[in-house]
């Protein structure tokens, strides 16, 4: 039977679909391939709007998973064109979806998160098997249904000696904390923000996507002032399980925030919001994580140089360094958990834990849509 699993990974960042193919044969995965494809302009937009209450939500969401399936569909063929496999080779792929709504143990007592996906669709274009909803099985058990990476991250990193920390920045982070020699259940959960109020402010006032290496906010100034306005938040001091979004963390949350600061510039209000970042997570390892030796970084954030540099800085003691460093590529972290991910499902074994998520108990994750 076939080891080789696909990986597809589009984050709340909204910059596009990373996908890899995997060997999983030997007792640590094995990349074969990896490619990326931006969103068209105009799907990103239409994503981002569907963020939050528009008109005509049922339609709008269901043609925007189709576009997404078809960029999903073109990464696929990409990896299998540069490994000359054919799609029967590939065991099954492992497409989360594109999260628009995440609102767990909300409203009713269970809440709901909602990822756009049409893996029906994934499936009739690839011919391979495909692996969806990994998140809505743990929601019905209790739990936050994020953030899902905790386990690989402890399967991949889980032997490093002493204390890791390894945290994904890609638009929200997450933090998970490793030590082989702890008693206690693994821990994981989401810090806060991490590129998504960056990349909109960049966006908003110069133009560029994002801010390349975090070179315009190592031009300004962090106000101070401002920043503990920001930290104020109280999603930042609740204890774990805890998960967050575009439905926090978004254009009108910093707009409310900023209100009643008269005139700070926008190069200084982008070195503040580089420095939440830097500040939320590096607290979460402070408080959760406090003999850690090493902080493992991945997604967007770890291509940021100033990011990164605040993070060393506010974590002395503690190396950061990318992931890159012990074999996987920040930028294909993510795409191979999601391959993990629909491994864990096709063999039928868990992927949440209580200590991660709050649910009841550990779940398999994820439906199988067959080729």
């Amino acid at each position: 039977m076939s080891e080789l699993y696909l990986g597809l990974m589009s984050g709340t960042s909204l910059d596009g679909v990373d996908g890899v193919l995997a060997d999983f044969s030997q007792a640590s995965p094995r990349v074969l391939g990896h490619a990326s494809h931006p969103f068209p302009d105009s799907l990103k937009q239409e994503l981002l709007a569907l963020n939050s209450p528009g008109p005509d939500e049922l339609h709008r969401a269901a043609l925007a998973a189709n576009a997404l399936v078809r960029v999903y569909a073109a990464v696929v063929a990409e990896l299998l064109q540069s490994t000359k496999l054919a799609p029967q080779a590939v065991r099954a792929l492992g497409a989360h979806g594109q999260t628009v709504r995440h609102r767990p143990q909300m409203f009713d007592g269970t809440g709901y998160t909602l990822q756009l996906n049409q893996p029906a669709l994934l499936a009739e274009l690839t011919g391979i098997p495909v692996v969806a909803d990994f998140r809505s099985r743990d929601v019905a058990a209790g739990g936050q249904g994020a953030p899902l990476v905790p386990p690989f991250h402890q399967a991949m990193f889980g032997h490093l000696a002493g204390t890791t920390c390894v945290l994904n920045v890609g638009g929200i982070s997450n933090i998970t904390v490793l030590n082989p020699e702890a008693k206690q259940d693994l821990l994981g959960f989401d810090c806060g923000p991490g590129n998504a109020l960056m990349d909109a402010w960049c966006l908003q006032h110069t133009g560029a996507p994002y801010d390349d290496r975090g070179s315009w906010a190592a031009q300004g100034q962090v106000h101070a002032d401002l920043l503990q306005h920001l930290l104020d938040e109280p999603f930042f001091a609740a204890a774990p399980p805890k998960s967050t979004g575009r439905d926090l963390f978004n254009g009108p949350w910093l707009q409310a925030k900023l209100a009643g600061f008269g005139e700070v510039s926008a190069v200084d209000v982008q070195a503040t919001l580089t420095e939440l970042t830097a500040r939320s997570c590096a607290d979460c390892v402070r408080r959760f994580a406090p003999g850690a030796s090493r902080l493992l970084v991945c997604g967007g954030g770890a291509l940021n140089h100033h990011l990164m540099d605040r993070l060393s800085a506010l974590l002395p003691g503690c190396a950061v360094f990318s992931t890159e460093v012990h074999g996987v590529p920040a930028m294909q972290v993510e795409a191979l958990a999601f391959a993990w991910l629909a491994r864990q499902c096709v063999l039928g074994q868990t992927a949440s834990l209580k200590s991660v998520t709050g649910a009841r108990g550990a779940r398999i994750l994820g439906a199988i849509y067959q080729s």
